[in-house]
């Protein structure tokens, strides 16, 4: 019942993502694309860029600041690499973003989070 109901709230917080990005002239090119190595929630793109978007959905401000670390990062980065070539066509840079989100709080956006 507790993983039905963090599954629940954590396809809110996508959802709530993708309209984010959307407002702010983003593309969403997939939503929870699975890989061999992993799920990523989001790919959009804006011009040149194509993000792959990590979404964390916290019901406490406070857990943002916990939400995301570097072992989670780098699973999202080897789920991008099977995949960033069905995305990144036409030589687009590409990168790993994040986005936090909490009730009551504006969308808090890591652009560029992870760099090995």
């Amino acid at each position: 019942m507790k993983r039905q109901r963090a599954e629940k709230s954590g396809r809110e917080g996508e959802r709530r993502a993708a309209a984010w990005l959307r407002l702010k002239g983003w593309r969403i090119l997939a939503e929870r694309v699975k890989t061999p190595r992993g799920e990523i929630d989001l790919v959009a793109k804006r011009g040149e860029v194509v993000a792959f978007v990590e979404v964390k959905w916290r019901k406490k401000l406070a857990d943002l600041d916990t939400a995301i670390d570097e072992y989670r990062l780098a699973r999202v980065a080897a789920a991008v690499e099977c995949v960033a070539h069905d995305y990144a066509t036409e030589g687009e840079d590409i990168r790993v973003d994040v986005i936090l989100l909490a009730p009551g709080a504006l969308p808090r956006h890591i652009a560029n989070a992870w760099m090995p």
